[in-house]
């Protein structure tokens, strides 16, 4: 039985895999928030006797992982998965990372530089296929990491305090390497926009104050998330409706 053309065993051999994902992504929000090394000595030991299965992670990955089959397909050339690998791989790093700077107001570096790592390795593996996709990704990476700093330093000069963390604005570079610069564009636009409208829901709503820190990495984990799934041409089309009041 094939759905979109992916047989449905490979569904379920993502979906595992996903649940196993889930379980080590709740693993590494533990170890990250406490300050810990994720792989250190004497961490399985301990990982063992902490044990407790989280179930809405295991859930979450699971599905996340099996749309992402459905979307972008399985092919027997592994080189032309890259996108499927890449968004498998980023899939935990962003959920860890909408957590812990959720709870925490603060994205740990380990997570960040991971993240980094990973799309130089991925930057690579497309300069294989296709240069220009590797060209782009590092146009990517400017663009991410550049708008963030600019809004960051300004929002300092101007307010006198950081409008966003520089968390905030190594995510986005990390980012940036992985989308690809067109990619990276609308994730900006789109996590400002989603900030924009949870945050008045927020302040309406008097779960948080106007003196009060909200996070922002939250709404760039969301907007990856959405690129991940809606293809780019219409997320541009949605996004030039909206700021052009439908003329577009």
């Amino acid at each position: 039985m094939y759905i979109n053309d992916v047989h449905i065993i490979c569904y379920v051999v993502f979906g595992i895999l996903g649940a196993i994902v889930g379980q080590f992504t709740d693993w590494i929000i533990k170890r990250l928030s406490a300050e810990k090394k994720v792989f250190e000595k004497g961490a399985i030991k301990e990982f063992k006797n902490e044990f407790v299965p989280n179930y809405i992670l295991i859930i979450i990955t699971a599905l996340i992982y099996i749309a992402l089959v459905y979307t972008n397909g399985w092919n027997s050339n592994i080189l032309q998965n890259l996108s499927l690998f890449k968004f498998m791989v980023l899939t935990p790093i962003l959920i860890a990372t909408f957590v812990i700077d959720y709870r925490l107001q603060i994205i740990p570096n380990r997570l960040n530089l991971t993240l980094f790592e990973v799309g130089l390795i991925f930057t690579f593996l497309y300069g294989f296929t296709n240069i220009n996709i590797a060209t782009d990704m590092c146009l990517g990476l400017l663009a991410g990491g550049g708008v963030f700093l600019i809004i960051t330093l300004i929002g300092g000069l101007i307010a006198g305090k950081e409008a966003m963390g520089f968390g905030d604005v190594k995510l986005m570079c990390g980012l940036g390497l992985m989308f690809g610069l067109g990619e990276t564009i609308v994730v900006t636009i789109l996590s400002f926009l989603i900030g924009a409208i949870l945050s008045i829901i927020l302040l309406v709503t008097k779960k948080k104050k106007t003196n009060e820190y909200i996070p922002f990495g939250p709404f760039i984990v969301m907007a990856s998330f959405i690129s991940m799934f809606v293809p780019f041409i219409d997320l541009s089309n949605f996004l030039m409706t909206i700021f052009t009041l439908g003329l577009y």
